[in-house]
């Protein structure tokens, strides 16, 4: 056999055994996307599997004399990020779900463990925390909750030396490094409950600026607060009452 036809067959068989090697891959990755879309089918409902009402049998006594509680409950399932937010009411000494499960979003970071949460972690600070004050854009909105309107020089201290450190006040009022704008450009802080966390209180450090917001998508992860749809937190605002003494207790593992 001539040498450059001998070449051409060794180079069409290189060829062909590359083609065969990518149609290999191919063919696996196919199969690694099925079996996840499979067990996606299998695991991302058993998130929903949360009983709230069994979980206050054993919680019950924590809550003093709130009777209103949003849980925020880690749903995770294998490498599927999930949480969700159930609405408790407490009615002739049951607890009860007034509505939900929503689906939520929360730091980018995930939860962290009580007492581990700081300032710019990307996580969500783990714990029992009252709800005491709603805000947003409008001048007024319907709400039981006090309200305040967030207004364009209206600022949260997130800067850990700053003597207003996890506090609410004015951009001309502060010598703080840095802040968060609480009339942003988007919608996020449209409608905002105002977590009490590390406010009383205030340890440096610790994280700040810990709101129920506005996600800014169903997929995005915060930078510390927990999120839900704007159709799902004017619901909260409808619900929440003061004199129900509201809670939140995030961090919660199913």
């Amino acid at each position: 056999m001539p040498y450059c036809v001998f070449k051409k067959d060794k180079k069409e068989l290189n060829n062909f055994m590359k083609m065969k090697k990518t149609f290999i891959i191919i063919r696996l990755f196919s199969v690694m996307l099925s079996i996840i879309s499979v067990t996606a089918c299998f695991l991302i409902p058993s998130a929903h599997k949360f009983d709230p009402s069994a979980f206050f049998k054993f919680q019950s006594n924590k809550f003093d004399k709130s009777t209103q509680i949003i849980l925020v409950v880690d749903n995770s399932s294998f490498f599927f990020t999930r949480t969700t937010l159930y609405a408790m009411e407490k009615r002739n000494d049951n607890w009860q779900m007034a509505f939900g499960p929503l689906d939520a979003v929360i730091g980018k970071n995930g939860f962290a463990p009580a007492e581990e949460k700081r300032e710019g972690d990307g996580k969500t600070p783990s714990g029992i925390y009252p709800l005491t004050m709603t805000f947003g854009y409008d001048a007024n909105i319907r709400t039981k909750m006090p309200y305040r309107q967030a207004l364009v020089y209206d600022i949260w201290v997130d800067d850990p030396q700053a003597d207003d450190y996890n506090r609410w006040t004015k951009i001309q009022e502060t010598k703080a490094a840095s802040y968060e704008m609480m009339k942003r450009e988007d919608d996020q802080y449209k409608y905002g409950v105002v977590i009490e966390y590390n406010t009383d209180p205030v340890i440096k450090g610790n994280g700040s600026a810990i709101f129920l917001h506005i996600w800014k998508g169903e997929a995005l992860p915060t930078a510390g607060c927990v999120a839900v749809s704007e159709e799902d937190i004017i619901k909260i605002f409808g619900w929440l009452d003061p004199a129900a003494s509201p809670l939140i207790f995030t961090g919660i593992r199913n």
